[in-house]
């Protein structure tokens, strides 16, 4: 290949960090205008597709599969083989990049480490940087520490008992406002992408692996094509072979529910298979909907289990689409995290976590994700169970799976209503995930489970979505209608609980009024944000 056009300028706007110049080297900062030069102004086209499709879901409050695509959907093709290293995803744990979390999840028994610069990461420059830091350390084998304040060591285990690493960048809809070229932020997908691409690919083809990814929040197979091409141009520019790539694409929002077999076709060369991201599909579907009237209103986010008729025809039909194609089928988070002071609760945790592995290796799913070292050997039984030495189920073909464009959208199916005590608790997570949010962390521990971005957008979209449809709670025995006065009172108390609770100094030290003024924002203002994160950004320091 010829050698590029010379890269404008890069401007990085943040204070040193250590090593940063490892990261930030003049031939991976060339690499990066490249993509952002190459591919950015399809990326800003294809964020107002994404509102003229909003804008058509508002008009007719429905979906369908596409018209357009029919002949693919009916076409006899696969996508390529899953390379040694993703062949067999039976269990994955996610986390962010910091150098602890490094060592435990490659250390966790996982067969897969979801490696996570998005929502289990505020995106502070530090965490951007260092994380990347992080990754290439892990693969030269120099990332050992002992922590200052436990003094406990860590050390990565023998190569052959790491989890394969699977990144995921930013989605597409965040700036990166650290690092400017041609006068404007990069988006941050194509920074976290094209630093981690560019210094670690052949160090992990040298490895026996390959530069794996998770997309996350795609709406279409028009996200998942530009992606395709960004692939296409990488592999091109460091001279390493196509389809060397493999990306697996969360479906995790309900336009993407439809285009599942068009998602897999686009990325065919370099795809490695489907997710099931619940959270943020529930979010998606209120986003989406919240102006559908009462059939759209979900119920509190505990009680949208999988088992729900509409979340099984998205598993389902996930599970079919994936193993009809040739990919790896990858089920939900057991976001639990141990309690070590309550043997009871972990009983019962761990219980619930099992059947819920149980139900995704029952209906095919060839892996499932985890949030804490402890659930792994949980997971990992229920699908040796299936599984035995088989490394994967995609010979399952779920022929027997059926789903019409409308299943994918009955919310009213579940017989279940928004409660008091969800609003609550929606105010709760909220606040806290937000506070801890904007002092940096992505990947909260809040009431016995780990919480990430897209728990905090359900829970601000609960609100929004139930104050404006009206609806009614029974509270101590009288109808109370969700209104802003109540969701104001709801967080003051809130509020007020939690200074009891952690006291004068630590609540002052904290960014506890800033996240309830957050939350607050994004939950009753009549312009429903895209995304929490956008104004969050905007607020976070570093």
């Amino acid at each position: 290949m010829s050698a590029p056009a010379p890269s404008p300028l890069a401007i990085v706007d943040a204070e040193p960090l250590p090593r940063q110049d490892e990261v930030l080297t003049d031939a991976a900062l060339a690499f990066v205008a490249e993509l952002h030069r190459n591919f950015t102004a399809r990326r800003d086209e294809l964020l107002t597709r994404r509102q003229d499709r909003r804008a058509e879901i508002a008009r007719t409050s429905t979906l369908d599969f596409r018209p357009e695509t029919a002949e693919i959907r009916a076409a006899d093709w696969k996508v390529a083989p899953a390379p040694a290293a993703l062949n067999d995803r039976r269990v994955e744990i996610t986390g962010p990049t910091d150098r602890k979390m490094t060592i435990n999840a490659l250390n966790s028994g996982a067969k897969v480490w979801l490696a996570d610069f998005e929502d289990a990461s505020a995106p502070t420059w530090e965490n951007v940087v260092l994380g990347q830091l992080n990754l290439i350390d892990a693969y030269e084998r120099r990332i050992d520490f002992t922590d200052a304040k436990s003094g406990k060591s860590y050390a990565l285990k023998d190569a052959d008992q790491l989890a394969t690493v699977v990144m995921r960048p930013r989605g597409w809809h965040l700036e990166e406002r650290h690092l400017q070229f041609d006068g404007r932020p990069v988006p941050g997908a194509l920074v976290d992408f094209g630093l981690y691409f560019f210094h670690n690919a052949q160090r992990l083809i040298d490895l026996g692996k390959g530069p794996y990814f998770y997309l996350p929040k795609t709406e279409s197979y028009l996200e998942a094509r530009l992606w395709n091409d960004i692939f296409v141009f990488a592999q091109d520019y460091v001279g390493i072979p196509q389809g060397t790539v493999r990306a697996t694409v969360l479906i995790e929002t309900i336009t993407a529910a439809y285009e599942m077999e068009e998602i897999l076709f686009e990325l065919k060369d370099h795809a490695a298979g489907l997710n099931a991201g619940r959270w943020d599909y529930l979010f998606s579907i209120v986003k989406n909907f919240r102006d559908g009237g009462a059939k759209f209103v979900l119920p509190d986010r505990n009680a949208v289990t999988m088992t729900a008729p509409f979340m099984r025809a998205y598993t389902e039909l996930l599970v079919r689409t994936c193993h009809k194609r040739g990919a790896h089928a990858i089920g939900g988070m057991a976001a639990f995290i141990p309690s070590r002071r309550d043997a009871e609760v972990n009983k019962v945790a761990f219980e619930k976590v099992k059947a819920d592995k149980d139900r995704e290796a029952g209906d095919g799913f060839d892996g499932s994700w985890v949030a804490h070292p402890d659930l792994v050997a949980i997971a990992m039984a229920s699908f040796d169970a299936v599984l035995g030495d088989k490394p994967n189920q995609k010979d399952r073909l779920r022929e027997d799976v059926s789903v019409a464009p409308g299943d994918l959208i009955a919310i009213d199916s579940l017989d279940a209503r928004p409660t008091y005590a969800g609003l609550v608790s929606a105010v709760q997570v909220g606040i806290r995930y937000i506070e801890a949010w904007l002092r940096g962390l992505g990947a909260v521990a809040i009431f016995n489970l780990m919480e990430d971005a897209a728990t905090a957008e359900i829970s601000r979209s609960q609100i929004w979505q139930w104050i404006n449809a009206g609806v009614v709670f029974e509270h101590d025995g009288k109808a109370v209608k969700a209104t802003a006065e109540l969701a104001r009172r709801v967080a003051a108390e809130e509020l007020a609980a939690i200074r009891a609770e952690i006291g004068e100094e630590a609540f002052a030290a904290g960014k506890w009024q800033q996240a309830h003024d957050l939350l607050l924002k994004v939950s009753l203002d009549a312009d429903y944000a895209d995304f929490l994160t956008l104004p969050a950004y905007d607020q976070l320091v570093g």
